[in-house]
């Protein structure tokens, strides 16, 4: 779930734990039993990062193979915005931090599923890399 406010800034996790430990991610998890992928989305946006979200759209899907950690996970990747409350780090035990990031002012160290969704995301919305923080 790609996460935007108002000025157009990225909510990203700094992982602690596999896959991808040690890199920014978007917010994200797996799915319970019988839950339909943008009920989790929403979920997963209130567990994580204390907010509810609305979702604007499917930006993309990853296919996401991480050989060196023996892992493969299918990531599709959801244009969400903040409706209410204020974001946090809800899971201390896997993210060491959260925080918004302007599109042009992203940490290098980026998840497969950030890049490809921020990617997704300045590609149906160039001009949203010229929006300077306020």
């Amino acid at each position: 779930m790609l996460i935007l406010d108002h000025r157009c800034r990225a909510l990203l996790t700094l992982r602690k734990l596999p896959p991808e430990a040690g890199s920014w991610s978007i917010v994200g998890g797996k799915l319970e039993y019988f839950e339909t992928l943008h009920d989790g989305a929403v979920r997963e946006a209130l567990e994580e990062v204390g907010v509810a979200i609305s979702i604007e759209g499917l930006l993309c899907v990853t296919d996401h193979l991480l050989p060196h950690e023996s892992q493969h996970w299918v990531s599709p990747a959801y244009l969400g915005r903040v409706t209410s409350g204020c974001t946090k780090n809800c899971e201390p035990r896997k993210t060491r931090e959260v925080r918004w990031f302007p599109l042009n002012q992203l940490p290098p160290n980026l998840t497969m599923t950030a890049r490809n969704a921020i990617a997704a995301y300045t590609r149906q919305f160039p001009q949203s890399l010229n929006r300077r923080p306020r």
